[in-house]
């Protein structure tokens, strides 16, 4: 098995061989280093980042990061940015830092989201905390929090920041309230569910806008445009919950209907469960997290049957022409909200 070591900034990693017998070290490498506890009386001991820090370091605490990072994903996000901003009008430089920082702040919060769900694939790749552990993925995600948050200064809005800070809580809700009813098994209200991918996945998207709104010289600044991003974070969501079930390309790249291996109540599931509350065998095979493929057709097979599926198609339906008539409203003739409409067909798509 090979690795590689470490090095000093902008100095090419070198291969380290594992191996049973010990490398051969130089006799000034197999010297220990001459400690002088005396130096303390002088040493410059300011360790200020432009000081000490660099590329090598830095290399080693994203690593989890840069590995999901450099997987290929949807750019939903930049196309989604890219659909609004035909209203709004930011400059290319402020898009490319907003693009820059929702798309840091998602990739960290996927790290995060595949720990909490003990998930096995992501983008068909190994979830970065089975290749670096748990500890140095929690750290990595956090501290990409963290600079994603330092790349808005550069647009030189404090509002901006707070926006974030206001989004970033939000999603740690939705978090929190998908944790608690799984860990407890408690089946949540229609209502329930949908505050809560209102804050875990319709607050990223809003995110984006909310900033682009910001920075634009746009007026009046529409509160509808926050409102559209609202309701294809509502779509996408749920769109994703079913096709968890039914997609060949997302088992491809998730595992076959990984949502009930996780425990999670999805919006057929929640649909299911309160359809009828004496059938508890819903609520038993989440409770056991299954990985056989045969209770998990049986799961979906019975949620078919409880009318959950088409339902769950029905509203995906009804929200995606909701959000296309407040769409047409908002270009007022203008065709500005095709690049929107054309993300929206896309992202309300569940196949036959």
């Amino acid at each position: 098995m090979d690795t590689t070591r470490i090095t000093s900034k902008n100095q090419e990693a070198a291969p380290l061989s594992l191996s049973n017998s010990e490398e051969k070290l130089s006799p000034a490498q197999s010297k220990p280093p001459a400690f002088d506890a005396t130096r303390f009386e002088h040493a410059d001991l300011d360790f200020s980042p432009d000081k000490t820090w660099d590329d090598s370091k830095e290399f080693a605490v994203k690593a989890p990061y840069s590995y999901l990072e450099s997987a290929p994903g949807k750019d939903f996000r930049m196309a989604l940015i890219n659909a609004f901003n035909a209203w709004l009008g930011v400059s290319e430089e402020k898009v490319d830092i907003i693009v820059h920082s929702v798309s840091m702040l998602h990739t960290a919060s996927l790290l995060i989201d595949d720990i909490q769900d003990e998930s096995l694939l992501r983008r068909g790749l190994p979830v970065a905390h089975t290749i670096f552990g748990l500890a140095q993925t929690i750290n990595s995600a956090n501290y990409i929090y963290f600079q994603a948050a330092c790349e808005l200064q550069k647009l030189r809005s404090r509002r901006a920041i707070d926006i974030f800070n206001e989004e970033l809580v939000q999603l740690h809700r939705g978090q929190g309230m998908e944790l608690m009813w799984r860990e407890t098994l408690t089946c949540p209200s229609e209502d329930d569910y949908l505050e809560m991918i209102s804050n875990k996945t319709a607050g990223l998207f809003r995110l984006a806008v909310r900033l682009l709104q910001e920075e634009s010289d746009v007026e009046p600044k529409a509160d509808g445009f926050v409102s559209l991003a609202q309701l294809l974070g509502l779509i996408y969501q749920i769109v994703d919950d079913y096709r968890n079930m039914t997609d060949e390309k997302y088992i491809e790249q998730k595992g076959f209907y990984e949502d009930l291996t996780e425990g999670k109540f999805s919006f057929p599931v929640v649909h299911s469960i309160h359809t009828d509350r004496a059938d508890t065998r819903l609520l038993s095979i989440l409770r056991s997290k299954t990985t056989d493929d045969n209770i998990k057709r049986h799961a979906i097979d019975h949620m078919q049957k409880k009318g959950s599926l088409e339902y769950t198609r029905k509203v995906i339906a009804i929200l995606t022409e909701r959000a296309r008539a407040l769409a047409t409203r908002l270009d007022a003739g203008t065709g500005k909200a095709k690049a929107f409409l054309a993300i929206l067909d896309k992202a309300s798509a569940i196949g036959a």
